[in-house]
């Protein structure tokens, strides 16, 4: 009678565990199952915080991330560089010439930022006050922007050509200012010409469009800038909502350092302080690539601006899906690794990124790494290792409470504020979305007293519309948590 009580026993708790399970595992053939998905490329891992497995479907095949990838980069970056690490940008005198005036630059996206609660142009005033106590007004200045901290190649070689020109796919280098980003303003009143140029924000004296626009009367807006880093030359194409007296599109800064330059030139003489040669060390960095010796500043500096600190960034970026941050982050990444401006802060920030997870017992066979924020169509990563990195930041990491509210929260904040709105999970779920042409997926953590999860759902190739596949999605979560 005893043995037949413990058996009882025995199955009464096997039961209370297995059967969830069960149920979950039915959630997640019930999803891949939804109408619109039966051509989709689908993967699936939701794991507790112990890394037991609890749901899955393809699970360790790799599909394409789109911005769940900065879940990647901002986890290395918290382990590699820490939660307090600040860029800077010196000013400096030059020693050997009394007049040389050196801005350089070593990374910082958030310099004159539109977001983190930064007011824009604060620096410019601050930087004019010390330039002039260290040089006075009574001599004319040379300025040498030195961007090259991350070398010239901004961008990375995987991403399409439609999108290099853009604000979302604007260049990294040493030096970043407003974003990188400027508004091109028009005007879609007449019907019988292309949409008008009104201005642009800030004033970009050098860049020539070359306006294809549309108008569509439908109001469709498909409208895009081209073009090449460090090229002045912007093509305009797609169309544009008709009868719009202003509607503007973002564009990426093609030369930022250079940038940065004019405008400190212009707050200099507005009090009274003349620039009479600017230059950046575009020219210098290929002439010298090279060459065996590198030339040397000698650099005497006398003012130090910090960024805003690595926690901020990071919060911004999973929050926003900031692809301007990360870029710079996976190359800071790098460059932490390896100094050398001559070598590639991408290429060293992405193998920095595999071996760091290497070394923490993650399978990284299933991570291809082109970028850092998850533009490139050809990125590829399993959901479980996307897992896998979830479960590390809060088991293992000190970071871990400063990671898990880097998320933003469903129903809430940044790009999920509308996912799993006025349900019960609404808060409850710290997600991270990526979205590219018929990609979508979610990566993040459910947190609920006790119950901890960490989940992956990326889905790729899809032929339902975009809305029916993120409510498939919320009920997934819905049936599972």
């Amino acid at each position: 009678m005893k043995r037949k009580t413990l058996y009882l026993s025995i199955i009464f708790i096997l039961s209370i565990y297995i059967l969830p399970a069960q149920e979950r595992q039915a959630a997640v053939q019930r999803f891949v199952e939804n109408p619109g998905l039966e051509h989709a490329s689908i993967g699936i891992c939701i794991k507790d915080f112990s890394g037991k497995e609890i749901g899955s479907y393809n699970k360790d095949r790799s599909y394409t991330p789109a911005s769940i990838l900065k879940i990647v980069t901002t986890a290395t970056a918290l382990e590699t560089l820490g939660a307090n690490y600040r860029y800077k940008t010196t000013l400096a005198k030059d020693k050997n010439q009394t007049n040389k005036l050196f801005i350089h630059g070593y990374g910082d996206p958030t310099l004159g930022t539109m977001y983190l609660e930064n007011d824009q142009e604060a620096f410019l005033s601050e930087w004019s006050t010390q330039i002039e106590s260290a040089f006075g007004t009574n001599q004319d200045l040379e300025i040498v922007i030195i961007d090259d901290y991350f070398g010239y190649e901004g961008i990375a070689q995987k991403w399409l050509r439609e999108d290099i020109g853009n604000y979302y796919a604007s260049g990294s280098y040493g030096i970043s200012i407003f974003d990188n980003t400027y508004q091109l303003y028009l005007n879609t009143l007449r019907q019988d010409t292309c949409p008008l140029i009104v201005r642009t924000n800030p004033r970009m004296n050098n860049i020539r469009f070359r306006n294809t626009l549309r108008i569509d009367t439908e109001g469709e807006n498909t409208g895009f800038i081209v073009g090449e880093p460090f090229s002045n030359d912007r093509l305009l194409i797609g169309k544009l909502p008709a009868g719009r007296s202003s509607i503007s599109l973002k564009g990426d800064i093609p030369n930022p350092g250079l940038f940065l330059g004019e405008i400190v030139s212009q707050q200099l003489k507005q009090n009274n302080i003349g620039v009479e040669r600017l230059s950046t060390t575009f020219e210098q960095y290929h002439q010298q690539m090279y060459s065996k010796e590198k030339m040397v500043y000698d650099e005497e500096i006398f003012y130090i601006h910090q960024s805003f600190p690595l926690k901020d960034i990071i919060r911004d970026i999973n929050v926003r899906s900031n692809n301007h941050y990360a870029e710079h982050l996976i190359r800071t990444i790098g460059r932490s690794n390896n100094s050398d401006i001559y070598s590639s802060a991408l290429d060293n920030g992405i193998e920095k990124t595999n071996a760091l997870w290497k070394e923490h017992g993650l399978d990284t066979d299933a991570l291809f790494m082109h970028d850092g924020c998850g533009l490139a169509p050809s990125n590829a990563v399993s959901p479980t290792f996307i897992c896998d990195v979830l479960v590390y930041m809060q088991n293992e990491s000190k970071n871990a409470d400063i990671f898990l509210k880097s998320f933003a929260k469903a129903g809430k904040e940044g790009t999920v504020r509308n996912l799993l709105k006025g349900t019960r999970l609404e808060g409850k779920v710290y997600v991270k979305s990526g979205s590219i042409a018929d990609v979508q997926c979610f990566a993040g953590y459910y947190t609920n007293g006790e119950k901890k999860y960490a989940f992956t759902i990326m889905i790729n190739k899809y032929n339902s519309p975009r809305k029916q596949v993120v409510k498939a999605i919320e009920n997934l979560l819905l049936d599972v948590f």
